[in-house]
C-alpha cells in the first residue's frame, strides 16, 4: 500500500517509484497509472504565485507565500490597472460574487474601495467552465447544436444557428426558403425574449419590482410558442445543419400575431413605468458609461455598442439566412450609459417584431430541409418501407455525415452582440477544432472601463446593463 500524498508539497509516489525502479518493477505505464491513481486536486507543489485567475490559484493550501496570502485575503488586486499592495487604512477591497444574486451567474468582482468610490475592479471568471468548445470535437456535427445551443442559454437559436452556418458553409448547402424564413423568425423571437427577461431583472436589480412580473409575463407569450415548435422551452436543438428540426405547428400565424400585440403593448407599459421615472432617470443617467473608443478596445458589440453611438449590426454588415431582405432599423444612441442601453434595447424589440411580421407575411410553402440525403435523415414513413432508407438513418444518427476539410469563421448577431463561431473540419464526421467568439465575454472585460471611479451603489446598474450570461463567458 502506497503512502498518502503530502498535502503541502505535492509529493505523491517519487520515493516508492523510485524504489521500486530500481528493481526493475516499474514500466512507463504502470508509472503513470500509479501516479495518477494518487493524484489529488491541490496537492501540487505551490510554484510562485501567478495570476489569482490561474487554474488552481483560487485553491487555499495551508501553507502560502506573502503574496497569495495578500491575494486571497483581499489586500491586493493584480490586474492590468497596476500591481502596487494598498493599505487596508485608506482603501478597502471587498468580494461581489460568486453567488451573488445581482450578478446573474457566478461572475466574481474584486472591488477595490475608497470611502464609496470604485477605485478599481477586477473582473474574475471561470466559476461555469463546461469545456463545451472541447466537448464540440467529441461530437458530430450532427450532435453538435444539441451542445452549443447550452452556452448562452438566452438565445439558443442564435447558438444553433452560428453553428449550422458554419457547417453548411463548409458543405457548400443550399439551404431551402421556407427553412430560412423560419430561422429568421424564431431568431428574432429569441431576440424579443431575451430583452424581456433582460429589462425584467435589470429593473428588479434597480428597484423597480413591477418591472420583474411585467417582463416575464410578456416573455412567457414568446417561451409558450417556443415549446409548442421545438417542444422545448430553452436549449432547443431545432436550428440543425440542413434546415430546422421540424415545421412550424398548426396555428403559428395566430400565435405570431397575439405575440407581437402582447409584447408592444408591455412595451408602452414598460416605457411609461420607468424611462420617465425620477428614481429611475437617477440611476442609470451617466453610469456605467462607454465610450466609443472603449467598445472598440474591448471588442464591446451589440446593444452595449449601439448605445454608445456605434452603428453597427452584423445582419445589415454581413447578412446571413436572407435577413437582408427584411426591411428594419438599427437603433443608436450617444450617452452610452445604462439608460441608452434600455432605449435601444426597447426599439431593438419593436424592429425585431417588424421582422417577425415582414417574415410570417412572406413565409413560403416547402421543404424544412435540405434534400441532399447526405445530411438529412429519410423520412420517417420511409423508414417502415425501405431497408435501405433504415441503414441510412441508423448510420447519419451513429456516424454522422463528414464534412470536407476547411475552416470557417460564421458569425451571427445575437441579442448580445457578435456570436461568433470558427470552424475548422480535417474531413471526419467532428469537428477538428471549434472556437466561440462570445458577446458576454468582452462585456465582462469592459466591467473595469464602466466601473472605476463610480459609486459601488451603480455597480448593480452597471453590470446588469452589460446583460452578460456566464454560459457564454465560461466555454
Amino acid at each position: 500500500m502506497s503512502k498518502p500524498p503530502d498535502i503541502i508539497t505535492g509529493d505523491t509516489e517519487a520515493p516508492e517509484i523510485a524504489e521500486a525502479a530500481k528493481q526493475g518493477l516499474v514500466t512507463p505505464a504502470s508509472e503513470r497509472r500509479v501516479t495518477h491513481d494518487l493524484w489529488l486536486s491541490g496537492t501540487e507543489a505551490p510554484t510562485g504565485t501567478g495570476r489569482f485567475t490561474d487554474e488552481g490559484a483560487q485553491e487555499m493550501l495551508l501553507d502560502e507565500g506573502p503574496e497569495v496570502l495578500a491575494g486571497q485575503r483581499g489586500t491586493l488586486v493584480v490586474d492590468d490597472y497596476g500591481d502596487d499592495a494598498v493599505s487596508d487604512e485608506v482603501t478597502q477591497i471587498i468580494n461581489m460574487g460568486p453567488q451573488h444574486p445581482a450578478t446573474h451567474g457566478v461572475l466574481r468582482l474584486h472591488l477595490e474601495l475608497e470611502g464609496e468610490t470604485i477605485k478599481r475592479v477586477k473582473p474574475i471568471i471561470g466559476y461555469l467552465h463546461t469545456g463545451m468548445e472541447r466537448t464540440a470535437e467529441a461530437l458530430t456535427y450532427m450532435q453538435g447544436p444539441t451542445n452549443v445551443t447550452r452556452m448562452d442559454y438566452l438565445s439558443p437559436f442564435h447558438n444553433e444557428l452560428a453553428f449550422s452556418l458554419a457547417v453548411e458553409h463548409l458543405l457548400d448547402l443550399e439551404i431551402p426558403p421556407r427553412a430560412q424564413t423560419i430561422r429568421i423568425l424564431m431568431t428574432e423571437l429569441n431576440r424579443v425574449a431575451s430583452h424581456l427577461l433582460w429589462a425584467a431583472t435589470t429593473g428588479l436589480d434597480l428597484g423597480a419590482l413591477s418591472m420583474m412580473i411585467y417582463g416575464w409575463r410578456e416573455r412567457e407569450a414568446v417561451l409558450a410558442f417556443f415549446e409548442k415548435t421545438t417542444g422545448l422551452r430553452m436549449n432547443h436543438n431545432y436550428i440543425r445543419p440542413g434546415g430546422v428540426a421540424a415545421d412550424l405547428p398548426d396555428g403559428w400565424e395566430e400565435d405570431v400575431v397575439s405575440i407581437e400585440k402582447t409584447v408592444l403593448a408591455g412595451l408602452t407599459d414598460y416605457e411609461g413605468l420607468l424611462m420617465g421615472n425620477p428614481i429611475f432617470i437617477e440611476r442609470t443617467q451617466g453610469v456605467g458609461v462607454l465610450t466609443p473608443a472603449e467598445c472598440f478596445a474591448f471588442g464591446v458589440t451589440g446593444p452595449m455598442a449601439r448605445a454608445s453611438g456605434i452603428d453597427f449590426d452584423l445582419r445589415k454588415a454581413f447578412p446571413y439566412s436572407g435577413i437582408e431582405n427584411y426591411e428594419f432599423e438599427v437603433p443608436t444612441a450617444q450617452h452610452g450609459d445604462v439608460y441608452d442601453r434600455f432605449i435601444v434595447r426597447f426599439e431593438e424589440i419593436r424592429q425585431s417584431l417588424r421582422i417577425v411580421r415582414q417574415a410570417a407575411e412572406a413565409m413560403p410553402l416547402g421543404d424544412t430541409r435540405t434534400e441532399d440525403r447526405k445530411v438529412t435523415p429519410p423520412p420517417r414513413a420511409r423508414i417502415d418501407q425501405s431497408m435501405e432508407a433504415l441503414i441510412h438513418h441508423f448510420k447519419i444518427f451513429t456516424e454522422g455525415f463528414k464534412v470536407p476539410a476547411g475552416e470557417v469563421y460564421q458569425a451571427v448577431e445575437s441579442p448580445r452582440g457578435e456570436l461568433g463561431m470558427y470552424l475548422v473540419s480535417d474531413g471526419s464526421a467532428k469537428p477538428w477544432r471549434l472556437h466561440v467568439r462570445g458577446p458576454s465575454f468582452a462585456h465582462v472585460q469592459a466591467l473595469p472601463a464602466m466601473l472605476t471611479d463610480s459609486l459601488i451603489a451603480d455597480t448593480i446598474a452597471a453590470l446588469a446593463s452589460a446583460d452578460p450570461v456566464m454560459g457564454d463567458v465560461d466555454r
